[in-house]
């Protein structure tokens, strides 16, 4: 099944970004609207109560002012002009001989006959005569609503007699209120859409601030989730909330998270390592007793054999007896030899000897060397070629190193042809020096090459147990050199062969 690799934000949740600003949205809109029904059902009822409220108070200064005789003072001017004007009201005030002794309005005519016409067909009760609807009554006033039949406005009146037969009519128009209601609803209305639009943009932003640092933490989780570590919440510095905690928070089970991952990723390959070594061990134990086994059988017969003649006296001469015993000294001395070599071996691969790393002369080693294997390269009738050298000084195990240069140096003599001449060469780079040993003969046949740093492994077998090789020199080079992690190997000429290693010179 093909795993998906898609976005899971976009796939199975909505943006909380968009669910928030959704319902802060909502909120605001359903506010306005709210509003703006309650508006529409109670704010014409709102305005009239406030109406006649307003009519109520000025009759009722009228009222006072003409008992307590001041309704043609300053003060009373001055209070009734403020009430007429703030709830646009109309008023007049007649004496009982029907002169005009106040009057709000230049339109003083028609409140007269207004006031007559209440005078002269009063009304009872909350009920409709003719166009008008009485609201209220008291012993000195009526209220009422009146509408004008010839312009169809509606008014609300106040009317009565009060003091000394003083008539009273205070009225203001509905109209206004209506036009005030339709007003306010619009201008309501208004500033709702505004206010959605411009609260759209600020929740987008407000929402933005704090939905980010959320955005960011869930990237963190899902990168957490993937086992990568490298991101990290970081605090912007314009607050230091409860989010910006949780990112500390997750910031530090990140590092923790990466650092348990790492101990059980090294203890997994520590593990797989000593596993693959246990195997290997395993396997160099089988090779070792099948190669020790298969290399000691001979020299073992041939020695048992020789005793064997000793013991039964087929040869009772002196010379053949000593023939005899040579024969079986010359094979013990073989089987000492690959038993030791084959120890050393051993502990180079197992690491039971650390190299002695160390400060010295290549070329004074060298030298010394070649001067004390003359006698080797005198009875085998080889010419040996080192140049003169200036010091050189290496970093290195001194005396691992010497047994490298003897088993090149041996295999050399012991695979010298043609012209018989062995070259030791120094080779300085720029921060190591390569020591070669060539000799003239047989070039090593290709299909070998891979096979010669094996235990045991002889491209001539017959030319090998010659000259006693045991199989295990170049082994025992190449334990050495991967050791002290330096590099060796060997190379083919037409006319012979180069073995080589390199050692650091800083």
């Amino acid at each position: 099944m093909k795993k998906s690799t898609s976005n899971p934000a976009s796939d199975k949740t909505r943006s909380i970004r968009f669910e928030m600003s959704m319902a802060f949205l909502l909120t605001m809109i359903g506010t306005f609207a709210l509003c703006l029904v309650i508006n529409l059902l109670f704010m014409e009822q709102f305005y009239v109560q406030n109406k006649r409220e307003a009519i109520i108070e000025a009759y009722r200064s009228i009222s006072t002012a003409i008992r307590n005789g001041d309704i043609t003072s300053d003060e009373f001017d001055i209070e009734i002009t403020r009430i007429c004007e703030r709830y646009n009201i109309e008023m007049i005030v007649l004496d009982a001989d029907s002169k005009t002794v106040k009057a709000s309005a230049s339109n003083a005519e028609m409140l007269t006959k207004i006031l007559w016409e209440n005078m002269i067909n009063p009304t009872g009760g909350d009920y409709f005569i003719e166009n008008k609807t009485v609201l209220d009554m008291g012993d000195d006033y009526t209220l009422q609503l009146d509408e004008d039949r010839t312009t169809g406005r509606q008014y609300l009146e106040m009317w009565g007699v009060v003091g000394s037969g003083n008539l009273v009519l205070v009225r203001s128009t509905m109209e206004s209120i209506k036009d005030n209601v339709m007003i306010s609803n619009t201008f309501m209305a208004y500033v709702g859409i505004m206010a959605v639009v411009t609260g759209s943009v600020l929740i987008l932003y407000i929402s933005k601030k704090f939905t980010d640092p959320i955005k960011r933490l869930y990237l963190i989780s899902d990168e957490m989730k993937k086992l990568n570590f490298e991101a990290k919440y970081v605090d912007d510095g314009t607050s230091h909330n409860e989010i910006d905690v949780l990112g500390e928070n997750m910031n530090e089970l990140s590092e923790t998270l990466e650092s348990t991952i790492k101990e059980l990723k090294n203890a997994n390959v520590a593990l797989k390592r000593d596993i693959a070594r246990k195997e290997e061990v395993d396997e160099m134990r089988k090779e070792f007793l099948a190669n020790v086994s298969h290399e000691l059988k001979t020299p073992i017969a041939l020695i048992q054999g020789y005793a064997e003649g000793l013991k039964e006296g087929i040869n009772d001469d002196e010379e053949s007896r000593n023939f005899y015993c040579e024969v079986i000294m010359d094979e013990a001395s073989k089987m000492n030899i690959m038993v030791k070599k084959l120890l050393t071996l051993n502990q180079l691969e197992f690491g039971n000897e650390k190299a002695n790393m160390e400060r010295f002369d290549i070329v004074d080693m060298v030298s010394n060397y070649l001067k004390s294997a003359e006698l080797l390269a005198q009875k085998k009738d080889v010419t040996v070629k080192f140049d003169d050298y200036s010091p050189i000084f290496v970093w290195g195990d001194e005396f691992k190193i010497e047994e490298v240069l003897q088993n090149y140096y041996s295999n050399a003599l012991n695979h010298i042809d043609g012209e018989r001449i062995i070259e030791v060469k120094l080779q300085k780079k720029e921060n190591t020096v390569r020591v070669s040993v060539f000799n003239t003969g047989k070039p090593i046949p290709e299909e070998s090459i891979g096979h010669i740093w094996d235990k045991f492994y002889k491209v001539d077998k017959a030319r090998t147990r010659e000259y006693g090789g045991s199989g295990v020199g170049l082994s025992i080079v190449r334990a050495i050199m991967e050791g002290m992690h330096q590099d060796y190997g060997v190379i083919n000429y037409d006319n012979g062969v180069e073995f080589y290693f390199e050692l650091e010179t800083k």
